[in-house]
């Protein structure tokens, strides 16, 4: 695909291209945002799900910056962020952001977080109802970016990334993360238990996009995690599916909330069976 190609569902006069520039230009802008203004004394401003479910009053300040930069720049598209909610629009667009993705890495000055910015055809509120054209995730502890386009391929920080075959499961290095409830991170731990012999180990970061973008270049062979939202996977996904990782869900369910899985075939294949033979994906809070 060109640059100037037209994938089904964009605005007309609209090109991957210049949306993927644009999630590229603002997610920078805001990575400079949470790391040149970050109080020497930074505190939670409050919390949402859970009392370890925390947010900065730098979240609040980034998701402000992406949504008045996006909103000057595409005022027909709709906006969706982790903080603020959704506000749809008229274009059939839907920027997807999360201001920062790690935020308890952040808060403890753990240099793995990144501003997560994508542009979605469809309903950002329905999982599986949304396909991301153009995305951005930037790390602006590292400086590391990746980017995608949709037809365009994936990108760290200008490098292609390139598909390599993945191990068997038993030697493949999977990252994963937990949920906020007590309930949930209990079920979690059991089937982590199980699955930790069957793998060659186990990483946890803490910053779901950049989970799934280490898969992409190579870093960890698969990723799994139950509770995931669309502002934590949408330009995280498209890195992964441009550089030829599969991202999947489990039981028949779309990757987001119930699961999402992110290998190279056929570890993905392989993931998937184990996840669903231990019941990852049931009710548990």
């Amino acid at each position: 695909m060109s640059a100037d190609s037209l994938p089904a569902g964009l605005p007309a006069g609209t090109t991957v291209a210049g949306l993927l520039e644009l999630a590229e230009r603002v997610a920078r802008e805001a990575g400079v945002l949470i790391e040149t203004e970050r109080p020497a004394l930074l505190g939670v401003a409050m919390t949402k799900s859970s009392p370890t479910d925390v947010v900065t009053e730098m979240d609040q300040a980034s998701e402000a910056l992406l949504r008045a930069r996006l909103a000057a720049a595409r005022p027909d598209d709709g906006l969706h962020g982790e903080e603020q909610g959704r506000r749809p629009g008229s274009s059939g667009l839907t920027w997807v952001v999360d201001p920062i993705d790690g935020t308890v890495n952040y808060l403890y000055g753990l240099p793995a977080y990144a501003v997560s910015v994508a542009a979605v055809v469809g309903d950002s509120s329905v999982a599986g109802g949304w396909r991301p054209v153009a995305g951005c995730v930037h790390n602006p502890a590292s400086g590391e970016t990746w980017t995608a386009g949709a037809g365009l391929g994936a990108y760290l920080d200008g490098e292609r990334l390139q598909a390599g075959p993945p191990p068997v499961l038993a030697q493949a290095l999977i990252a994963t993360g937990f949920g906020y409830f007590s309930g949930r991170r209990a079920a979690q731990s059991r089937v982590l238990a199980t699955l930790l012999p069957r793998v060659r180990d186990i990483r946890r970061v803490g910053c779901a996009a950049m989970d799934v973008c280490m898969v992409a270049t190579g870093r960890v062979d698969g990723y799994y995690e139950r509770g995931l939202h669309a502002w934590d996977l949408a330009a995280a996904m498209l890195v992964a599916t441009e550089a030829g990782v599969a991202v999947r869900g489990i039981d028949g369910v779309p990757a987001q909330e119930h699961m999402v899985v992110a290998a190279r075939p056929p570890l993905v294949d392989a993931l998937v069976e184990q996840l669903e033979a231990l019941g990852a994906g049931a009710d548990d809070d």
